[in-house]
């Protein structure tokens, strides 16, 4: 079942396949999947992935010769084919690495496997939430998977983001409070915070104008984990800012101020 505000949709109890097909996006194109026991989606050879498990138990083997058991709350970034199987139920994100922010920055994921997913993130966030980077992006301005907790009680400060998100609810559960509506957030739930573009606003159920995508999670008696991936970053490494660099000293000098020896 399908829920959507003009700043989110939720997918409640989704069917196996593709559930929002984000492909044609100018700069991050992006199809979003529901696989269960393996069905529901093809890898593509050329595209990037990101998937968590959130019930059961896969077995993925990759076409490097890697395999692996992922048990619940596991998850996973690898460009290219690979297989999943067994009693699970996971989402898979499909990053289209020929055209958008992707294409200018030949991007391709890199191959990893974590988890599983702690009782609290190991960063700040806001009013009273915390948040886990579990994959970093691989150079800054490209994606990332988070873990976002809300304790009990939380309510957010209304925000917005300037890309998608896509979501899991993996423990607990909460409601995503927007101007437009209300929709309640359980274990289980797929969703997607739409996009605001810093100019669109949109009448709200109060008849004032707000900016499309507003939104906020709540809690009350329930705490609440959602897993994020971000299609985007404004952090990360860069060729000429990374721990090797930096910390490669000629002299007395940072090799990230020397120019003349810096790789082209």
């Amino acid at each position: 079942m399908k829920q959507e505000t003009l700043s989110f949709i939720n997918f409640v109890k989704p069917e196996e396949g593709l559930i929002f097909d984000d492909s044609n996006h100018e700069k991050f194109p992006l199809r979003y999947y529901h696989v269960i026991n393996g069905n529901g989606f093809t890898p593509d050879a050329n595209q990037s992935y990101y998937i968590f498990i959130y019930e059961g138990e896969a077995l993925i083997k990759i076409n490097e010769g890697i395999q692996a058991v992922l048990p619940k709350d596991t998850y996973v970034s690898h460009h290219g084919l690979f297989t999943l199987c067994g009693d699970f139920k996971a989402v898979v994100i499909e990053v289209i690495c020929s055209s958008g922010i992707y294409a200018k920055e030949n991007f391709k994921a890199q191959t990893t496997i974590g988890g599983v997913v702690e009782e609290t993130g190991r960063l700040k966030y806001i009013d009273g939430c915390t948040d886990s980077i579990l994959i970093h992006p691989v150079k800054k301005g490209l994606p990332c998977l988070n873990h976002l907790h809300f304790p009990k009680e939380i309510i957010q400060t209304p925000h917005t983001h300037p890309s998608h998100r896509i979501g899991l609810v993996i423990r607990g559960e909460g409601e995503c409070a927007t101007p437009f509506g209300d929709l309640p957030l359980t274990t289980g739930c797929i969703f997607i915070i739409k996009e605001y573009n810093g100019t669109d606003k949109a009448v709200g159920l109060d008849g004032l104008m707000h900016d499309a995508g507003t939104h906020k999670f709540n809690t009350s008696t329930s705490s609440m984990d959602v897993i994020a991936f971000h299609p985007d970053s404004d952090f990360g490494a860069e060729d000429e800012f990374h721990p090797m660099i930096n910390r490669t000293i000629v002299n007395g000098v940072s090799a990230n101020a020397i120019d003349a020896i810096k790789t082209k």
